[in-house]
């Protein structure tokens, strides 16, 4: 491995690798808890967009609503998904 040291490219001493490979890990063993953060505010996100459909004066009939509120029962239950945070979104109703 190497590195520019005064734009001069020279070896990384034997410190530097341990200290990069240990950065590099432990960016790798956060990569799941960094996911499973993105898709629960992307989770929170489309649950608050979509509190207008169960509204009691929502302008969706029943069958919508019910559609709806599977949809918003399906993203509540995603982080207990054993592939979480490995998931895929369901498509909101029409």
């Amino acid at each position: 491995m190497k590195k520019y040291v005064d734009g001069v490219l020279v070896d990384l001493t034997t410190e530097e690798i341990t200290a990069k490979e240990a950065a590099d890990k432990a960016w790798a063993d956060g990569a799941d808890a960094r996911l499973a953060a993105e898709h629960r505010n992307t989770r929170n996100q489309l649950l608050a967009d979509s509190d207008w459909t169960q509204m009691p004066d929502s302008p969706l009939s029943s069958d919508k609503k019910t559609e709806w509120a599977t949809y918003r029962t399906a993203l509540r239950d995603l982080p207990t998904n054993k592939n979480w945070p490995s998931v895929t979104f369901s498509t909101k109703p029409s």
